[in-house]
């Protein structure tokens, strides 16, 4: 292991939250959550301001509004976010060819590897304009941790929070470790946790004190020499720059569970088309086609079918996926659907499979028509498809400019029209069909987009709005 604090972690502070309070002027230092809205919905992050109430990622959104039914609830936006994880992603690639994402808020970075750090103090003046940068180019804020090691530069970070900046100096890790839980360390699960508490084992010293043979009777020779030689603060893990993603999937899970047969085979027809979209997104096509089913009593299925070649082409990815389909037993009900494209690569194979004859919009359109199969075949009257629009995502409307869905139901959509850039807005109301509101694309969190402001035009009242 090293000698010098060259490691770098960074994790970006309620990530999902703080990029819609930066977004939107009018819940800024306010109480936000982000994830899923539905029944079976949870939290994916909640702003520090949400925290305070006891709010916290992984919660059924449910109890999330128990605890803060003040708090604006939004559905996530990953378009945005994967916006502002490649602009931070591009500031720790400047530093070192040796970048390793966790996810989109969090890598580590080897800073020795670049050049760029060699000792403590150039470690800490790195991190400094790190973070600085961060903020200039995002508007956000991050915690950074640096260690000689990465599971030391976790745990700094982790204490940095938020917004700050801690080291771990070598010497000082044993010290540091000692009185911290048994899950601090990296692979100490619930399980393993439970394991070890059964033994009397509930810190780092106590599994440093059991010896590197008690613990492989307790956990198994592989882990039970990882956990001794963490104990002991010895990490030798290298930073392993990014790999490529080996898969490309879409899935839903519904509010209540789906029995009818006809409706499950156009929810696959749907997300494979969704999945389909996604891979051509990337520039990439797949060989291998993959269908997992959650059925009611939370028992997951996976099956998959290995195509002749790499493609793109919606329908075929749609047909596999009805094959596969096919050797599934939904009778009981089904909670999720989900389908992915495995063994991805940068061609499609042209001789093998068509062009697909469908473009997003045409997709969009099928979709629709699938739906209005599936109640008819119901026996529900068909009736004209109603847009949607998911809380705090973006629209833009043809007089008042850009703005995201505060809320919707009852045939009305409620939009605050607003700017990153722009002062808190105003809020009106509209029927869902109105003509003149559309979907947008997320603006950039930072000034010097081409709109940077609300226009004028949203002092005036609009056709068919109401003010609220």
């Amino acid at each position: 292991m090293r000698t010098t604090p060259t490691i770098l972690h960074l994790d970006m502070d309620a990530f999902y939250a703080s990029a819609e309070q930066a977004a939107k002027p009018s819940l800024r230092g306010k109480a936000v959550v982000v994830g899923g809205l539905g029944v079976r919905g949870v939290v994916a992050t909640a702003s520090y301001e949400a925290r305070v109430f006891g709010v916290h990622s992984a919660m059924p959104m449910a109890q999330a509004r128990r605890l803060a039914p003040h708090a604006a609830y939004l559905v996530p936006r990953f378009e945005l976010y994967r916006q502002v994880s490649e602009q931070v992603m591009g500031l720790l690639r400047a530093l070192s060819p040796l970048v390793e994402p966790l996810s989109l808020d969090e890598a580590f970075v080897d800073l020795e590897a670049g050049g760029t750090a060699w000792d403590e103090t150039s470690a800490r003046l790195v991190a400094g304009k790190l973070r600085a940068d961060i903020r200039t180019v995002t508007g956000l804020t991050g915690s950074v941790g640096l260690a000689a090691s990465k599971m030391l530069a976790k745990i700094a970070s982790e204490q940095a929070k938020p917004d700050g900046l801690v080291v771990i100096e070598p010497g000082s890790e044993r010290a540091l470790l000692g009185p911290m839980p048994v899950r601090t360390l990296p692979g100490v699960g619930p399980a393993t946790g439970d394991q070890l508490r059964r033994a009397g084992i509930t810190t780092v010293e106590e599994i440093a004190e059991a010896g590197e043979d008690e613990l492989v009777r307790l956990v198994g020779r592989a882990h039970g020499h990882a956990l001794y030689a963490m104990a002991l603060a010895h990490d030798e893990r290298p930073v392993v720059a990014e790999r490529e993603a080996k898969s490309v999937s879409v899935e839903d899970t519904y509010e209540v569970d789906i029995h009818d047969r006809v409706r499950v085979a156009a929810e696959v027809r749907r997300l494979a088309d969704r999945c389909v979209r996604r891979l051509r997104g990337a520039g990439r096509s797949g060989r291998t086609v993959v269908l997992k089913v959650r059925r009611y009593d939370f028992s997951t299925l996976t099956r998959s079918e290995t195509l002749r070649g790499p493609t793109d082409d919606p329908s075929v990815v749609r047909e596999a996926a009805a094959r596969l389909l096919d050797a599934v037993d939904t009778t009981g009900g089904v909670r999720l659907l989900g389908v992915g494209v495995t063994g991805l690569a940068d061609y499609t194979q042209e001789d093998l499979f068509a062009q697909a004859q469908a473009a997003a919009g045409e997709l969009l359109a099928q979709e629709q028509a699938e739906d209005e199969g599936v109640r008819e075949a119901a026996g529900e009257p068909v009736r004209p498809a109603e847009r949607r629009w998911p809380a705090g995502h973006d629209v833009r409307h043809a007089q008042y400019g850009h703005g995201w869905v505060q809320g919707s139901g009852l045939g009305r959509v409620t939009v605050r029209f607003e700017t990153p850039y722009s002062p808190p807005g105003r809020v009106r109301t509209f029927r869902t069909d109105d003509p003149a509101l559309e979907p947008a694309d997320p603006l950039p969190l930072v000034a010097g987009a081409p709109e940077t402001a609300v226009p004028a035009e949203a002092a005036r009242p609009a056709p068919g709005g109401t003010d609220a």
